[in-house]
This record gives C-alpha cells, sequence and structure tokens, in this order.
C-alpha cells in the first residue's frame, strides 16, 4: 500500500558569500530564524523537523507564504534534495509536476516529448505508445502536438506536462502550484483526474497559495512557516 512518512526532516543549505567589507570573516549574525552567516559561509535552513505520515486516498494541501519551504519539501520527497538529518519512508511509485520543462526539448514536437517525459519518469517505450493517443487527447493540443515544443505557449506546455505525468495513474503525485492552464473545462476534468488519482489508492501532496484549490482538492493541510510544520489538520478544521 503507498505511504508516505517524514520523521523529523530537516535540510540545511550552506552557500559560499561573495566577500565584502561589510562582512569581516570574523563576524557572526542570525539574519533570520532561517539564515546563520558565520564568515563568508550562508548557513539557511530551509526546513526543520518537518514530520507527518500519508496512506492511500490522502491528498495533502502544503500552504505558507513564500520562501516558508512548500517547494524545497516536495524536492525533498521526490529525492532531487537528500534531507540533512531525519528520514523519509516513501511507498510506491512517485511522479512529480513542478517543473514542466523537465525532460522537454525545445526542438522536439509534442509527440515526442511524450515519449521523452515518460522514459524519464521510468516507463516502458511501449507504455507510453499505448497511452500516446489519449495523452493527446486530454492535452487537448490538437494539431499542435506535431509542432515543436518552443512553439508552445506556457500554457500549453503545463496542459502537455500535467496528461503527461497522470497518464499512467502515479501512485503518488507531486504537485507545486496548480498548472494555471487551459479553460474551466480543462481545469474541471484535471481536477476530476486528480480525484481519480487519490481514489484508487493515491496519493497527492500540493503544494498551493489557492485557498479555494487546497479546500476543493485536499484532505488535510500543512502549514509551514520559516521551514518548520506551524500546523497539520484536517481541511475542514483548516477552514475554520
Amino acid at each position: 500500500m503507498v505511504s508516505i512518512t517524514a520523521k523529523n526532516v530537516a535540510l540545511v543549505y550552506r552557500v559560499r558569500k561573495k566577500i565584502s567589507l561589510s562582512w569581516p570573516d570574523s563576524r557572526i549574525k542570525k539574519d533570520t530564524n532561517k539564515v546563520a552567516v558565520s564568515g563568508r559561509n550562508l548557513q539557511v535552513e530551509a526546513l526543520k523537523d518537518v514530520s507527518f505520515s500519508l496512506t492511500a486516498g490522502d491528498r495533502l494541501g502544503l500552504v505558507g507564504r513564500n520562501g516558508a519551504g512548500k517547494s524545497t519539501l516536495l524536492k525533498v520527497l521526490y529525492g532531487v534534495y537528500p534531507p540533512t538529518s531525519g528520514q523519509v519512508e516513501i511507498n510506491g511509485h512517485v511522479d512529480a509536476l513542478f517543473n514542466i520543462s523537465l525532460g522537454f526539448r525545445k526542438e522536439a514536437t509534442g509527440r515526442r516529448n511524450i515519449l521523452l517525459r515518460g522514459l524519464i519518469n521510468g516507463w516502458q517505450k511501449h507504455e507510453i505508445e499505448e497511452r500516446m493517443d489519449s495523452i493527446i487527447e486530454f492535452s487537448e493540443l490538437g494539431e499542435f502536438i506535431d509542432l515543436p515544443l518552443k512553439a508552445y505557449s506556457q500554457g500549453m506546455a503545463a496542459r502537455l506536462a500535467f496528461s503527461i505525468a497522470t497518464s499512467l495513474e502515479p501512485e503518488i503525485l507531486l504537485m507545486d502550484e496548480w498548472i494555471g492552464a487551459g479553460d474551466p473545462a480543462f481545469q474541471k476534468k484535471a481536477r476530476e483526474r486528480m480525484g481519480n488519482i487519490a481514489q484508487k489508492a493515491g496519493i497527492i501532496v500540493l503544494a498551493s497559495h489557492n485557498r479555494a484549490l487546497i479546500t476543493s482538492t485536499c484532505n488535510k493541510v500543512l502549514e509551514l512557516d520559516s521551514g518548520r510544520v506551524k500546523r497539520l489538520v484536517d481541511v475542514q478544521e483548516w477552514e475554520e
């Protein structure tokens, strides 16, 4: 059964600072509760003591101000960043939709990019070919599917990315903000597909500033503040 468990997850970035007369090497300063400056190095505490667990059917909304750690947490869950400390345990295949350009080539057609993106996701070629027509139909790109990706608007590319990422009914889907593309009819069927993923023993983790989207899509809400868990509640309690 699919599941995600995060136990006391922390992530610290170490960034070398450019030499400046206003930052002598001996100086140690605490800028905020996330950034420490020591000599020429910055230490950014992007996440600290983040813990939660999700099981089949859960749809978790990540909320908080810009810089709260939402996107960073998604990337930790996807394995882009290994946590500095703590543990992340995931059972199930994970697909992510927070970088619509990942695996896309601007010179290649939409059809070719479906193949490339699918291979990056770990699908077999025959699996991609079997679903090619349904992906194109869902994306509503029509004849544009055989034009180079560089001819697409951002919204068209986002629709294609969403259609690919959800075509194999991923067990776990990570999303950073809503795709924000397409007319209301496309948005409606995209939400329905997300709902079907969760109903079929899947998990969705969605980071968004859109309160209406969170309340209509998710059953749990994790609110982050400066990389820390402010609260983890059912969506009904968060709405109050």
